[in-house]
This record gives C-alpha cells, structure tokens and sequence, in this order.
C-alpha cells in the first residue's frame, strides 16, 4: 500500500497547509499519530520516507534480526500484544505488531509514504515551518521530528572500500537477492547487529572472517517460546499480561543503579558476562581475544547465547588486526596478511550523535541543527525541545537512550509531554514557542553532572554514546520513571512563547488544510 497527494499540480504550486508534520513513523512516529488522533487532531502528516510504518524494525531485515529488550515491555503500552511468540521477539514479528497497530487506530490516512524529508526550514515571515520532500512542498505551524536514532547507517571510512568487486551491504541494508551460502565471508564489526548475524550465517558460508575493534560484552539471552497456558492466560486472564510487563519492567530497573549510580556493583555482571565466554569458547586464545578491557556497561551490553559459539566453529576468525586496505576480492590488515573474501557485510552501526538529517534542519537565523550541535553539543531540554527551532519536538531526542530497557517506555514518556504542548499552543492560541536557552543550559549542566558517576563515564571505553566534546549525549542518566514523572506535564514557564494575535501579520495568506488530500492506491 501507498499514500499519494491526489492533487499533484497542488502540491507543486503550493505547499500543502497542515498544523502539524510528523517526520518518521516508526515506534515514535507512529506514536505521535496516534496520540494527536485520539486527541481529536486530525489536520497533521506523517511524511515517511520508507513504503510502511516501522521504522528501524521496517528496515533491519538482517538473518538473526531481534530485539533484545522482552516482548512484554517493547510494545505500546496502549496496545499490549497479547500474540507473541516468544520472550524476545524477532524483526518480523515485531513489524507485523507495528502495522497491526498502525491499522488499529487507523492513522494510515495520514502517511505520505516514499516522502524522503530534505530540507525543514523556519519561515520568519509566516512563523512557520517550510518543508521540502521527495513528495512535495510542506507547510507546518509544528514539526514533530521522530527520525530516530538509528536509522542513519554508518560506512566505514577504510582504503578502498569503494573497489571491492565482490557483494558488499550494510546490516541495515541487506540484500537478500544475495545468497551467502559456500561463500567467503567478512563482517565488519561486533555490535549488536554482528553478533545476531554470525551465529545466522555461520553454518552457511564457507570462511567467516568478523573484524573486531572492540570485543563487547555479552550477557545470556533468556529467550524461549512461550506455552499455550502462557498465551492463553495473556489473552484471557485480565491484568495477567500488564502484570507480567510489570514485573519486567522492575527487573530491568534494577540496572540503573550499577550503570548510573554505582559502577562498581556492574563487577558481579561482568562475572556472569565471563561465565558466558567459558562456556561457549574452547580455544583459550581466542577466549583471551574476545574477552573486553573495559568496564561492562560502558558500551552497550549485548545479550546472545549463540555468538561465542558460532566464534568457536573451526571455519570462522576472529580478526584483531586493524584493516588496512580493501582491495577487489580481499581484505588487507595492517600487519601485511590478505585475506580473500567474495562477500563483506558491513555491520558499524549508525549516525548517532552526528546524523545526517540534521544538517537539512534550518532553525532561525538560518542556522542548522547540525551546526547548533557541532558548536555545542548535542543537547536539548528534556530530550523534546532545542533552543533555536521554536515550533519544533523531538521524540528519541538528546539524553533519551536507554542501556538497560525498553526504548518504547522512554517514547511514550516524550509523548505525554509534546502532545500536552501541542494542547497547551492549542488552548492559548500560541503562534511560536521555543525553550529558553537558560533553562536547556540549566537542564545539560545537571544531567552531566549525574553523568559524570556513571559507567559511561567511569568504564574506560570510547563509545558511541559519546559526542565530540566527551559529553555523554546519548543516554538518560537515571531511573525511566522519574523521566516519566519530569515530562508528565508540558511546562510553558520554561519556554518563551508568543500569542498568534501578537505576531506581526504574515506575508501571503496561511489558509490550514483541513481535509487531507491523500488518497489509497
């Protein structure tokens, strides 16, 4: 299924009037539509690049694909699945829950799909958003920005790359036109993408060679299926299944207190972690090898009960040696040995705290958020709001990363506080509002220092956590539920903002659409 503006001569002589653009519909995105519906605003756009909802689960279609926080808990809390299958959920099973929800609360109307945002620019004469996409032209009084952390795949910078002749993909990007099996194989990487796709590939190609810069932590992963009394009591036993999300929940909570408060407590994790090394390696080199140098916790901790031993297999290598060179048909590492491959899966990661999609967004003055984040950081006020872009929320914004549990309850954390702000422009007929630069400044000064006693800070890693200026940017620093008690209610005091009947009077008429023109083909 796809979404098209009817009226195309419309759309290119005219932008489309809207209150309210959403850019991104995954776990965020999909959110903020539901949630502005139910609340009885219908004139908004979700402009998504991709052809459905979901998101990262949409695109990450990698062997292996899973989340690694429990089922229960990875899931709206409007909207518990009483279905799944198992503990932790595979990718295909989590996008289908996504557009089942999606269809649900019937939002699709309000996508435009294939619509590849460009460029979001603020209009200081219509105190207004200017929006330039792949589908058209867009005008919006608000943006609500749910790009997501990661969706922006990262390509290693590595001599030569550009000239390997074999098949080469990033593990967000797979090309399943291309089979691995009998192949000589290389994968870049072991984060939490390689360590799913090894153990899938590794009984199917030939040779496996994993390029490791930094072994990571990996924890037991308690994954099982669940039994027909289990499904039966989450479908049919009310509050059984809120019960158990629950008590989730509170297990994973438990985390904080060694990577946010007490990072010596993460030692008793890291002998569980070393338990799983033993266990699944033989070799007590290559034990030695994958065994990290730095605290648990301070990259992401990674859950897997199939990596060590997929490592273990005598066709795979586990390469230490930085890549020097890639040439047509072979890797090249710096101690001078080549290695011939005809397939490299690329598996670095994602822009996170330098995406791309910021350099496209012009806050007023003309100044990117890009820009705004080289010269300070990346910060915002409480992960929703960024001095500079009045008009504009962020879902999944700075400081809102978990490294313990559910990535969704942070979501609909940031959901009570943006729709409540879209409510609060609504009720005071606000024409612009924008967070005071002191109170953000006010806001990061605190959460770093919180920062500063935790692993992230205190484990002895480089991590992608980290910005330029060595400022934890990505995480938020303490217990979920007090973020959720902080952005219960939208605070105007801390923001300056303008009454439409106190701006100066437009240039051209801003007439709102409303009756979307989008159409099912």
């Amino acid at each position: 299924m796809s979404l098209s503006v009817t009226d195309t001569s419309e759309r290119v002589t005219a932008p489309r009037q809207v209150d309210t653009v959403i850019i991104g519909s995954g776990f965020a995105g999909l959110g903020a539509a539901i949630k502005l519906a139910q609340k009885g605003k219908r004139n908004f756009l979700v402009l998504e690049r991709g052809t459905d909802v979901g998101g990262t689960w949409r695109d990450n279609t990698y062997p292996g694909a899973a989340c690694d926080v429990p089922s229960h808990l990875y899931s709206y809390s409007f909207a518990l699945n009483p279905d799944w299958s198992r503990s932790f959920s595979t990718q295909p099973e989590i996008q289908k829950y996504i557009s089942a929800v999606a269809r649900k609360y019937d939002v699709l109307d309000r996508h435009v799909f294939g619509s590849d945002v460009k460029t979001v620019v603020w209009n200081d004469d219509t105190n207004r958003w200017d929006i330039t996409a792949t589908t058209g032209e867009y005008s919006a009084k608000v943006v609500v920005t749910a790009v997501g952390a990661l969706c922006e795949p990262n390509l290693p910078d590595i001599k030569g790359i550009q000239n390997f002749q074999g098949d080469i993909f990033h593990s967000a990007q797979w090309n399943h036109d291309v089979s691995l099996e009998g192949k000589r194989v290389a994968v870049i990487g072991t984060g939490a993408s390689a360590i799913q796709i090894v153990p899938s590939i590794a009984d199917k190609v030939s040779h496996l060679d994993i390029y490791q810069r930094t072994a990571p932590w990996i924890l037991p992963r308690f994954d099982r299926e669940y039994t027909a009394l289990e499904k039966f009591a989450f479908k049919r036993i009310p509050g059984f299944q809120r019960l158990s999300r629950t008590g989730i929940y509170a297990a994973r909570e438990t985390q904080v207190v060694g990577l946010a408060k007490q990072p010596a407590l993460m030692k008793i994790v890291e002998v569980i972690a070393k338990q799983q090394i033993n266990k699944g390696i033989k070799d007590k080199a290559l034990r030695k090898k994958v065994t990290p140098n730095f605290r648990i916790g301070c990259k992401r901790m990674l859950i897997s009960n199939a990596y060590y031993p997929a490592l273990d297999r005598p066709n795979v290598d586990v390469v230490t040696d930085g890549i020097a060179e890639v040439k047509a048909g072979s890797i090249v590492t710096k101690d001078g040995t080549e290695r011939e491959i005809d397939s490299l899966v690329v598996a670095t990661g994602f822009h996170v705290t330098d995406s791309p999609a910021y350099q496209g967004i012009f806050g007023k003055g003309g100044k990117t958020l890009a820009q705004t984040f080289e010269e300070e950081g990346q910060q915002g006020y409480k992960g929703s709001a960024v001095a500079g872009f009045p008009n504009m929320f962020f879902l999944v914004g700075p400081n809102t990363g978990l490294g313990h549990t559910s990535m969704v309850y942070m979501i609909e954390s940031q959901l009570n506080y943006v729709i409540d702000a879209i409510d609060t422009i609504d009720k005071h007929d606000i024409g612009t509002i924008e967070v005071r630069k002191d109170v953000q400044d006010e806001y990061n000064a605190d959460l770093q220092d919180r920062m500063a006693k935790s692993v992230w800070m205190n484990g002895g890693c480089a991590s992608w956590y980290l910005d330029k200026h060595g400022n934890n940017t990505t995480l938020w620093p303490d217990f979920t539920f007090r973020f959720r008690q902080l952005t219960k209610r939208f605070d105007l005091a801390a923001y300056r903002s303008v009454a439409v009947s106190d701006l100066p009077t437009p240039v051209g008429d801003v007439v709102a659409d409303s009756e979307s023109k989008v159409a099912v083909q």
